[in-house]
């Protein structure tokens, strides 16, 4: 008898939650006031890139991406979230808006070779807060440095590694560990597995896979925030929750 083939890490929450995280990804303070304008304000000039979107979610990004001229390329592994993507942006085109020419959408399971991507593809990844559900990073961003053109940046936003090592209690802050934690945030508790990992396990897959640091953040959360969640807020200001990092293909 054939197995069926193992679901992604993760799938099954994100499935669950897709509608829920929709409707708030646009005002929940952690993504909007937070992570998001941090790794906006990194990004170079778009216009013309081909740009990978990688865990796309319900499309925020890749509508921002393509309003700056960009030609998209969306990814997901959840086909909930993909259907709510490609909703929201067809809502969103015209010519006040955008082309949706400039957008390809698809599933695909990046803990996986992605195979269906050829060598430099791409000027540049977008990739927040989804690499936390990869196990393997070295196999990950050397897929990544395949498909990106010589010189093509990366960026992505992960767990901080000091945070997540405190929050999860680990044992050993070396180790990179399978948690979960239960999200409620969104309106619905659902239980979210994803990978910790140390400083060195996030820094150390990326050099040996070929990239070359250009930026690190610890980002910081905005006004807006501080209006939305002062309490957060405070935390926040004085301990970042989230790491931002930019890299350059060698």
């Amino acid at each position: 008898m054939t197995s069926r083939p193992r679901k992604p890490l993760a799938y099954a929450a994100y499935q669950e939650l897709a509608e829920h995280y929709a409707a708030k990804i646009d005002t929940k303070p952690h993504n909007a006031y937070y992570e998001r304008p941090a790794m906006v304000a990194l990004w170079p000039e778009m216009q013309g890139l081909r740009v990978l979107d990688a865990g796309c979610g319900p499309g925020i990004y890749a509508e921002l991406l393509v309003g700056r001229g960009a030609i998209v390329t969306a990814i997901d592994a959840s086909d909930k979230m993909l259907q709510i993507a490609r909703e929201r942006l067809s809502a969103r085109v015209g010519p006040q808006t955008f082309d949706l020419n400039q957008i390809k959408l698809r599933q695909v399971d990046m803990s996986q070779p992605m195979t269906m991507f050829g060598n430099e593809t791409f000027d540049f990844i977008n990739a927040p807060l989804c690499v936390d559900y990869i196990e393997d990073w070295r196999q990950l961003f050397s897929e990544f440095h395949r498909v990106l053109k010589r010189q093509g940046v990366l960026q992505f936003s992960c767990g901080h590694p000091a945070f997540e090592a405190e929050y999860y209690n680990s044992e050993n802050y070396f180790s990179v560990e399978q948690v979960e934690c239960t999200w409620r945030g969104f309106g619905k508790a659902v239980v979210m597995p994803s990978f910790r990992r140390s400083l060195e396990e996030t820094l150390m897959p990326l050099i040996e896979s070929g990239f070359g640091l250009r930026k690190v953040v610890e980002p910081k959360p905005t006004d807006q925030f501080r209006q939305a969640d002062p309490k957060r807020f405070a935390s926040l200001s004085r301990r970042p929750s989230f790491l931002l990092i930019q890299a350059t293909r060698l």
